[in-house]
């Protein structure tokens, strides 16, 4: 503070740089995170500014938590059945790739996550995350087809139905590589990319007629209970999206049909 007194002391009596044909300019320095501002001249009465400019860092920690992270997309799947093949056709007698067709924008993915964390790997820039949650997948089909238990086929059915849905529910533990791309900034610029194990806790089918009014089935239908998926999130700021595109079948028998889901996902990071 002393030398800046004395310095600032020397400045009044000469101006170094402020002159240009008698015309007195304003000078500027910066010490640190302050500006220092002299305008005029010591004859017009004007003195010297101080400014102080505080510059903030955001820090991550070494292990962060994100609390209940909810998910919202569709759910889709790809469709691999070869419907000549025997197995096809002993599962779902006559049908064809038409049976199984979903209705545009009602298909819906819910997930909602307890938890997930993120580990600081390399610098906050490389990151391992991981969590546990459930995801609730819901297949709205345009035809009449009925799921049939013990043994599990599928029929087309003469009742016309307002509602056709199959829900399969999830336990499920992501696990992924994450990359940010602006570890200093709360709105973080990156990607993740990894893997998910989820567990079949729940599946149904619901059924909404003007005969029956509403049904609803639960069983396996011989659907796998394990999906392992391929995932991913892209997150520019405040805008976070999602995608599971799974390594086999939802069926065990009969169907190929490989699920995979896109949405927007709600979380602090």
């Amino acid at each position: 503070m002393a030398g800046l007194c004395l310095y600032l002391s020397g400045w009044a009596q000469t101006d170094t740089t402020g002159k240009s044909n008698g015309v007195n300019h304003e000078d500027t320095i910066k010490i640190g995170s302050m500006i220092i501002v002299k305008k005029g001249s010591p004859e017009t009465g004007n003195g010297t500014e101080i400014y102080i400019h505080k510059r903030h860092f955001y820090r991550s920690s070494n292990v962060s938590t994100n609390w209940l992270i909810v998910d919202l997309g569709f759910a889709n799947f790809n469709d691999r059945t070869d419907y000549k093949s025997v197995s096809a056709q002993e599962f779902a007698p006559g049908s064809n790739s038409d049976w199984f067709n979903l209705r545009n924008g009602k298909s819906v993915d819910v997930n909602i996550w307890l938890f997930m964390q993120r580990l600081n790997v390399i610098k906050h820039v490389v990151n391992f995350k991981y969590g546990l949650g459930i995801e609730l997948n819901n297949y709205r089909y345009t035809e009449n087809i009925k799921y049939l238990t013990n043994p599990t086929r599928v029929i087309m059915d003469s009742i016309q139905y307002s509602k056709n849905k199959l829900a399969a529910d999830y336990v499920t533990i992501p696990f992924m590589l994450n990359f940010n791309f602006t570890p200093n900034r709360r709105q973080e610029f990156g990607l993740s990319v990894g893997a998910s194990a989820g567990y079949l806790y729940s599946s149904r089918q619901k059924l909404i007629s003007s005969e029956f009014g509403k049904k609803k089935e639960h069983n396996e239908f011989d659907l796998n209970p394990w999906k392992i998926s391929w995932i991913a999130e892209l997150q520019f700021g405040p805008v976070k999206l999602y995608g599971s595109y799974a390594t086999q079948s939802m069926f065990k028998k009969g169907l190929n049909q490989v699920p995979y889901t896109v949405g927007v996902r709600l979380s602090n990071w």
